[in-house]
C-alpha cells in the first residue's frame, strides 16, 4: 500500500475506471502461468486500487480526501497489527 498512489488514483480516475482495471488485475491473477513475483506486483496494485475506490467512498460520504486517505492507511495498518 502506497498512499502516494492511491492518491493519484483517486484524483485520476473515476470509480468505473478503477473498478475495470480491478476486473482485469482479478482475471490476470486467475492464469497458471502467473509467477510468484507478478502476483506479488498485481497484489500491491489491486490493494492501492482498493484504496482509490475507498477513497472515492468515503469523500462521496462527505470526508475529505486527506481524511479518507488517511483512515484508509490506518484501517490497513490495523489489520496488519492483529
Amino acid at each position: 500500500m502506497k498512499l502516494p498512489i492511491i492518491r493519484q488514483f483517486y484524483q485520476n480516475q473515476t470509480p468505473e475506471q478503477l473498478n475495470t482495471a480491478l476486473e482485469v488485475l482479478e482475471s490476470f491473477c486467475e492464469f497458471r502461468s502467473v509467477k510468484e513475483e507478478e502476483l506479488d506486483v498485481v497484489g500491491e496494485m489491486i490493494t492501492n486500487i482498493c484504496g482509490a475506490l475507498e477513497v472515492h467512498n468515503e469523500v462521496s460520504n462527505g470526508l475529505s480526501e486527506k481524511d479518507a486517505l488517511n483512515a484508509f492507511a490506518q484501517k490497513v495498518m490495523g489489520s496488519i497489527d492483529k
